[in-house]
């Protein structure tokens, strides 16, 4: 049994389309997370798979039922917001009852299921305040309880951690992946957060301007992406892309020329893009074979390892780089050595991916 699948899904206003036929399979307890940047369509299709959003054309399915006309409650999805969506009045237990209430499901069954969820996400010691009484990650374990007790056969995730600050994300970008693990529900997860969608996804679905640029697992999209969009979405920093020319043995990028693996001898004089991954670069003497000569703007320390920024040419580039303690050894760099096997490359025209065999 399938969990959500969308075919040819599209959504327009007027003679505005906004999402332009997407076509999506969630497997059945799978958690699969929807980035890219704002405007790109990712929480339009959220609200689509939720009922809020009406469909212009295209099929909807969650568990093999058509569900495009089908009214929001009746579709058994829950739905976690951005901004908690949590009734002022009511304490923690009633707000999590809220919907079982209306359901008129028997009150000894709310009871007990309310005691079983709050224990779940540590929630028990505050059933009886309200949410003015709660910081934001309670708030937030709040409305995931009020999802969580409707036993859903979907979660949907609306960017629900983008209110709360840098700690408090990681603590909850750590319960939500243990709750997934432990419940095994179906989940979609909006962001864009690519560090959220990295750690929490079992698989990302990359989109931009309401079309899907790749899908894949969190390693498959880092090491292997699909176009320069991606490339440069995922990744932090991001991929450094700089204009180059194929050459017999390698690529020439300005005044350098850097090894590739692949048969590049064949399209020798063709324009790519070069793509090195920030973290994928050793430093080295300027005269080593395959090194690329950087100018050193400035360097960011961050503890144990320090951002590089510096440039190519006309290029603007940001490394990573060990600082066994100290940045004092990092003010003379004047090159990087960048491993053949690592390199990606780019057609310049179109922003696709290229492999050209070994």
């Amino acid at each position: 049994m399938s969990g959500v699948n969308l075919s040819g899904i599209v959504k327009a206003y007027g003679a505005l389309q906004v999402v332009h036929g997407i076509d999506l399979t969630v497997a059945e307890k799978e958690f699969v997370v929807l980035v890219g940047p704002s405007g790109c369509g990712k929480s339009t299709t959220l609200r689509m798979i939720a009922g809020l959003e009406e469909i212009t054309d295209g099929d909807l399915t969650i568990h093999d039922r058509r569900v495009n006309r089908v009214a929001p409650k009746d579709r058994d999805v829950a739905m976690v917001f951005q901004n908690y969506a949590l009734y002022p009045h009511l304490n923690v237990a009633d707000n999590m009852a809220f919907g079982l209430r209306i359901r008129k499901m028997p009150k000894a069954e709310i009871k007990t299921t309310i005691a079983d969820v709050a224990e779940i996400l540590g929630l028990t010691p505050y059933l009886d305040r309200r949410p003015a009484d709660l910081s934001g990650g309670q708030r937030q374990r709040v409305a995931m309880g009020r999802a969580i007790v409707r036993h859903p056969k979907v979660f949907l995730f609306d960017e629900p951690l983008s209110n709360l600050d840098a700690k408090l994300r990681t603590q909850m970008r750590a319960e939500i992946k243990r709750l997934h693990n432990r419940l095994g529900v179906t989940s979609v997860y909006v962001t864009h957060d690519q560090v959220e969608a990295m750690t929490l996804a079992d698989r990302i679905v990359v989109m931009n301007d309401g079309r899907i640029e790749q899908v894949g697992t969190p390693m498959e999209l880092f090491n292997n992406p699909a176009n320069t969009f991606v490339a440069g979405f995922l990744g932090s920093p991001p991929m450094n892309q700089m204009k180059g020319m194929l050459t017999e043995t390698g690529a020439k990028i300005g005044d350098a020329e850097i090894k590739i693996n692949g048969a590049v001898a064949g399209h020798a004089g063709r324009d790519v893009i070069v793509g090195i991954r920030p973290e994928h670069v050793t430093l080295s003497d300027e005269g080593q074979s395959s090194a690329l000569p950087i100018s050193l703007d400035l360097v960011e320390p961050l503890g144990s390892e320090a951002l590089l920024h510096a440039r190519h040419g006309e290029d603007t580039l940001v490394f990573k780089a060990d600082t066994n303690g100290d940045i004092a050894h990092l003010s003379g760099v004047g090159a990087v050595h960048v491993p053949s096997h690592l390199v990606k490359l780019f057609d310049a025209e179109t922003g696709r991916a290229l492999n050209l065999g070994t």
